[in-house]
């Protein structure tokens, strides 16, 4: 069971920063859900014991029979003088037998004939199709999504008894505002941005529980909003080639924009060339050759340490030469309070523009 438990919660770990973030919030105060109690085991009903056989009963002795009396004999009546005696009884008279009646003559059975006439054929009465109640019907409807798939399974069955945890939540406060500010503006968000978003999650959800995956969807559509009124498509000009120069922080996601840029223009039918600008970083430049092997789009690279602006003037060079429709250049991340990483910037500008006045 721990091997089910390690693959759970390695599976459902977060990958993301600001998830981590989120859990950790609720995890801090989160209030304890009350989990359903898993169905206590009937017990076993218990087996009557088999009945004693009840002993047969001892025969009691049958009592002799008692002898009858002998019937005395009737005295005899002895005649008088002068009377005659009387007869002896006479026996009853039997009847004779008379003539035995004549026996019936047995009937004879009725003449079957040779050949037996065919039935007629039975036709079944045409009732129409037959209608299923909708008791039965309800049973077939029942959905079999509800069983949990394969991984539903081993998830439950890795969890102690077989119940799935229950996600936990915290009540909205102003501590936990606080929090989620923080972790915003730790995850580069401005300190307005992150205030205005803070307070419009906040608002008719205070003293409510949350989840972690509830405050997701609430940040997610809240950013959605502010930043849809400045979403718009990259256009792409008559002129040739059009110019995109890359420039921003560390880690605020330079490089996978420009490869899935270009992955997307180039589905698109145009050419495109990149540039990894970023000689300073030298993942940079092997990340920005597997975008541009996965979409098909030519990197021109740079040995480590060199300078970026002589790379950027080659990849113009390059991209008029082949009639690219699109360079975009990759730099490295760089704060506006280093005052040598802005006059590098500013460097490659102006080499840019020595093709291109109006680039970038």
């Amino acid at each position: 069971m721990s091997f089910f438990r390690k693959l759970k919660d390695r599976l459902l770990k977060s990958s993301s920063k600001i998830e981590e973030g989120l859990e950790a919030i609720v995890a801090e105060g989160a209030a304890p859900e009350s989990q359903p109690e898993p169905n206590p085991t009937p017990e076993p009903t218990p087996v009557p014991r088999p009945a004693e056989p009840t002993p047969a009963p001892e025969p009691r002795p049958v009592p002799e029979p008692v002898p009858e009396p002998a019937p005395e004999p009737a005295p005899e009546i002895v005649p008088g003088p002068g009377e005659e005696p009387a007869p002896p009884p006479q026996p009853p008279e039997v009847p004779a037998p008379g003539p035995e009646p004549a026996p019936e003559p047995p009937q004879e059975a009725p003449f079957a004939p040779d050949e037996m006439p065919e039935p007629a054929p039975y036709e079944m009465p045409d009732t129409g199709p037959m209608e299923i109640p909708g008791e039965y019907m309800a049973v077939s409807d029942a959905p079999l999504a509800d069983r949990p798939g394969f991984l539903g399974r081993l998830f439950r069955r890795a969890t102690p008894g077989g119940a799935a945890l229950a996600e936990p939540r915290r009540v909205l406060d102003d501590a936990m505002l606080e929090s989620l500010e923080e972790l915003l503006i730790q995850a580069d968000m401005g300190v307005d941005t992150a205030l205005r978003v803070a307070a419009n999650l906040a608002e008719g959800r205070m003293g409510r529980k949350l989840s972690v995956a509830e405050i997701k969807g609430l940040l997610a559509a809240e950013i959605a909003r502010i930043m849809e009124p400045v979403a718009r498509p990259l256009p792409l000009y008559p002129k040739k080639p059009q110019v995109v120069l890359v420039v921003g922080v560390n880690g605020s996601g330079k490089t996978t924009t420009i490869g899935k840029l270009a992955s997307q223009f180039r589905a698109a039918g145009k050419k495109v060339v990149i540039a990894a600008g970023d000689t300073f970083r030298a993942a940079a430049v092997e990340q920005l050759q597997v975008w541009g092997d996965r979409a098909g789009v030519p990197v021109m690279t740079a040995p480590e340490g060199s300078d970026p602006a002589s790379l950027a003037f080659d990849a113009m060079t390059r991209a008029q030469a082949e009639g690219a429709d699109l360079l975009m250049i990759d730099t490295a991340g760089r704060l506006q309070n280093r005052q040598d990483l802005m006059e590098e910037l500013a460097k490659i500008v102006r080499v840019i523009r020595k093709k291109d006045p109006d680039a970038p």
